[in-house]
Parts: structure tokens; sequence; C-alpha cells
């Protein structure tokens, strides 16, 4: 068990050191008002106007002159290099659901970090918000209501196998596994999709569009 750092009823939004931009963090900061950072995520929310309530990780993406804009108080220093700064943030936050931005878009090496760790949390609600799409750990049960026709990708982190409802192309009887079959570019074709897991592993990848859809889910399940 981990000491809370950030512990909250209310969304939180996780800014990461990638390229972000305003509207992408006022999107989520809407949905889930208190703001943390992961290292160097601490800067992209001061220079857009967000400051952090904490910032969580090793530190060595800020420099001496970057922490004089941070009070020292908020400052979470986890030394540790076992882990990924993302990681370490989702040990220390208790919120109901956890909103990532700055995780995407840079270096695929981070983004792939990323992905390990929403598998490696399967704890924790946390959706990574990209520009177009957002991502994250399903749980054993869920039940999403999306437009007839969305995209429904499923990523295999780990070998899997599970059940659904209102897919094209349903998933029972398959086995997933990263380096087999997996389970993108399905699409819904009823207007609530329910997702079966027998294991942890399995990331659901959808457009930008369904995010709302995607919170009310997850905090139900």
């Amino acid at each position: 068990m981990f000491s809370p750092i950030v512990q909250t009823r209310r969304g939180v939004t996780l800014i990461g050191g990638a390229r972000t931009d305003r509207d992408q963090v006022e999107s989520a900061v809407a949905l889930a008002p208190v703001v943390a950072a992961a290292d160097s995520g601490a800067l992209s929310a001061l220079d857009l106007g967000f400051p952090p309530v904490a910032v969580i990780g090793d530190m060595d993406s800020l420099d001496e002159l970057s922490t004089t804009r941070l009070d020292p108080s908020i400052v979470h220093r986890i030394p540790e290099q076992e882990t990924t700064d993302f990681d370490k943030c989702l040990r220390h936050i208790a919120a109901p659901f956890i909103l990532g931005v700055g995780f995407t878009g840079d270096r695929l090496d981070h983004q792939m970090a990323v992905f390990n760790t929403l598998v490696r949390q399967p704890g924790q609600r946390c959706i990574v918000l990209g520009a177009d799409d957002i991502c994250f750990h399903c749980p054993a049960s869920l039940a999403l209501d999306l437009p007839v026709g969305m995209r429904v990708s499923l990523f295999p982190m780990a070998p899997v196998t599970g059940r659904s409802v209102g897919l094209r192309w349903p998933i029972a009887g398959l086995a997933f596994r990263p380096d087999g079959r997996v389970g993108t570019s399905n699409a819904a074709v009823a207007e609530t999709v329910l997702l079966e897991m027998d294991a942890p592993g399995m990331l659901v990848m959808l457009p930008r569009a369904a995010l709302p859809a995607a919170i009310r889910a997850l905090t139900a399940s």
C-alpha cells in the first residue's frame, strides 16, 4: 500500500511532460478539476495557467531554476528508478478517476511505458487522452454507452480472453495476446457495448468524443 499524496472525491487531471495544449488541458479540467503533474509536466501546467496541487516524480526533468517556480510543499520527489513518473503518480493518487494529458505524442518508448503502466495499475480508473483518441485499461466488466458505428479498439498487453455484446465482431472464443490476435477497428452496433474480461491486460481505445461515456462507465464499474 502507498500513502496518497493527492486524495480527493473529484476527478484528477494529471499533466505529463509530452506536448499538449490549452484546449486539451481545459477539456480535461472541465471534467476533472483537481490538477496534478508528473515531473516536468508541472512546467506545462504552469505555462498553461493550471497550477498543480502536487508534483510527483523523480524530478530528473526539472532543473533548479524550474523548481523555483513551484511551492516546495507541493513537490514530492520519489527517487527510485524502477518505475516511471506516470507509475509513481498513479500509485499516489486516490480519486474516482484520473485523466492523463501530456503522455502521448512525443517519444514512442514513453508512450508504450504509459500503456504498460495502465495494465500494471489496474485498480486505477485512469484514461489517457491523445489528440484524437483515449485509452484506458478495461476492468472485469464494463458497460459503455456509445453512438452506433463508433470505433471500438481493443489491444491486449497480456494474454486475455473475454466476451462482448454490441460489437460488430464479438470477441467470445478469441484468445488475445500482444504478439498474436488483437482487436483494433471494431465498432459499436448497439447503443450500449458490454465488455467482460477474464483477466487484466486489455486496453480500450475510443475516439476522443467518447470521453464522458468512458468516465461514466469506469466510475460505475
